[in-house]
């Protein structure tokens, strides 16, 4: 069966974790994907831990997966020449160098597009090729702060706080790939590639949505409102009488049944609470009320009773919770694989479900230089020029 994206070639000279995130995606979609390093692994998360396994970082394995590797030192006339070679092999250039960066190493699009006029060249940056802070480096939690991110996140009294993922990071990744491949569509038509100049503060400034919203329409800069929604209520965290669950209603209908399960009919039809605008007004006094009643019994009675009246409800779980959760299980969410030096691996599966082209992991994270030989073989390279250039540290 025929992948997706099978057919297309992804030169990745991205490390960490936006860049590796976005080809990782490519490749479970049947892209070739060729990571470049420089000789001996350049990409820092393979040194990030606690934990690794047989010495391969658990942070390197998470977006790795699906790709071939090629160590290459771009200091060099002739590594700049293998790159130029791939190059013109491949249908999308993916990196995640400080702007001016891939200028210096004579690898920016206004070069390489004379060698291979059909390329899609994708830059992800901390702010972007224009503007003042173009040359600034960027980091998620940098991105986070600047971006607003944390001035919303926690509550009033715990101060700005950052996501426990590198969000913007993972967003960044995932415009990468809605470009990459609009990019490639287009090319169908016009018979050219293009540069997309994506970054991770324009990827969080995007995810603000319906709060950056409010903020442009009334003015009033948002506050931090921890487990509760700026906009709906009831939409937050409960306390049961033996955990915490969310409690998300989304309509005046599911506010009324949520009310009978409580055993408090009477707050349906209160002009405090009667619509979504007069529960936002009175937020607090609503809150007090139902934590009462909810502290009254255990978070398995509420989600039963919840689920038997599509009220939106959920148990917080750790992360240790999911490896057993039924759901995930059936959706094979983790996966395993068999790593050279690691061993049996377990990863966390993709989220895209395709009818007739499932996603397949085919390639285990690979590492440093693992298919050099392979590639410049295919290049045309012999046996012997490749043991030289070996030993002059070339690649």
């Amino acid at each position: 069966m025929r992948a997706p994206l099978e057919g297309i070639r992804v030169l990745d000279l991205s490390r960490v974790l936006a860049g590796p995130y976005c080809s990782m995606i490519l490749g479970d979609l049947g892209a070739e994907v060729i990571k470049v390093e420089a000789p001996g692994g350049s990409d820092e998360t393979r040194e990030w831990g606690p934990p690794f396994q047989g010495g391969v970082s658990a942070y390197y394995i998470c977006a790795n997966r699906n790709k071939q590797n090629i160590t290459v030192n771009l200091k060099t006339g002739q590594g700049k020449e293998i790159i130029r070679q791939l190059i013109q092999k491949s249908d999308v250039l993916l990196h995640n160098f400080k702007t001016g960066t891939m200028e210096r190493f004579g690898l920016d699009y206004d070069s390489v597009k004379e060698w291979n006029p059909k390329l899609v060249y994708c830059s992800i940056t901390g702010f972007g090729e224009t503007g003042p802070y173009k040359h600034l480096p960027g980091y998620d939690f940098i991105i986070q702060a600047m971006s607003g991110l944390m001035s919303i996140t926690g509550n009033e009294t715990s101060g700005p706080q950052k996501m426990g993922v590198a969000i913007t990071d993972i967003l960044t990744g995932l415009y990468a790939c809605i470009g990459i491949q609009a990019a490639l569509l287009e090319r169908k038509h016009s018979g050219s590639g293009q540069k997309i100049d994506l970054s991770l503060y324009d990827a969080a400034i995007s995810s603000l949505v319906n709060i950056g919203s409010n903020y442009l329409m009334s003015g009033q800069p948002p506050i931090r409102l921890g487990n509760h929604h700026a906009n709906i209520v009831p939409y937050q965290t409960f306390a049961s009488n033996d955990g915490e669950m969310v409690i998300a209603v989304g309509n005046d209908q599911q506010f009324k049944a949520l009310c009978e399960i409580v055993g408090l009919p009477e707050l349906a039809v209160d002009s405090r609470f009667h619509d979504n605008r007069s529960r936002v007004s009175n937020r607090s006094e609503l809150s007090n009320l139902l934590q009462q009643a909810f502290a009254k019994r255990p978070t398995h009675y509420w989600q039963e009773k919840c689920h038997q009246t599509s009220i939106p409800f959920g148990p917080i779980q750790s992360v240790s919770d999911l490896p057993s959760d039924p759901q995930l299980k059936e959706r094979n969410m983790f996966i395993s694989s068999h790593h050279p030096k690691a061993g049996q691996i377990s990863m966390i599966g993709s989220p895209l479900k395709l009818s007739r082209t499932p996603v397949e992991v085919t390639h285990h994270p690979p590492e440093p230089g693992e298919h050099t030989v392979e590639i410049l073989a295919a290049l045309g390279y012999s046996r012997e020029s490749i043991n030289q250039m070996k030993e002059k540290n070339i690649i």
